[in-house]
């Protein structure tokens, strides 16, 4: 499989959510709609220091990351993010890669938005058993 690529948008979550509680018009809203590699190899969702600065987004811990060949480094980790894609969102934190790095989406926030890649097409797609609302498991929970 090649590589995959999809336009998705990127707004501060604390931003975000100060739109909801009604303390900044939406206008001060940072926003950015990035076309990103897509990896559900990769877990975590990694933006780059140009995206972390225009979007505004806080440092607030670092992870150690072991890389493809078996190193480890260490990545900042972001304040919250609200990722849309289509009909589906999700909030996430994401590690910051140095510089203008190519951005990535990775399995935690495509599992949470419930999308896929699309083999034939090549694409990132909304999951067609599911085309108007995200599902996610909940296996070992019974209601009643």
């Amino acid at each position: 499989m090649g590589l995959v690529h999809a336009d998705i948008e990127l707004i501060n979550g604390d931003d975000w959510s100060d739109l909801r509680r009604k303390r900044i018009p939406e206008s001060e809203v940072r926003r950015m709609t990035v076309n990103m590699n897509v990896d559900s190899g990769a877990l975590m969702m990694a933006i780059n220091e140009n995206i972390q600065g225009q979007l505004g987004l806080e440092i607030v811990e670092v992870r150690r990351a072991q890389l493809a060949d078996g190193s480890f480094i260490e990545l900042p980790v972001t304040s919250p993010i609200e990722v849309r894609f289509a009909n589906r969102r999700c909030t996430t934190q994401a590690v910051v890669l140095p510089g203008s790095t190519q951005p990535l989406l990775g399995a935690i926030p495509m599992e949470d938005m419930d999308v896929l890649i699309h083999p034939a097409k090549q694409e990132l797609v909304v999951h067609p058993e599911h085309p108007y609302l995200a599902q996610f498991a909940m296996r070992g929970f019974r209601v009643g």
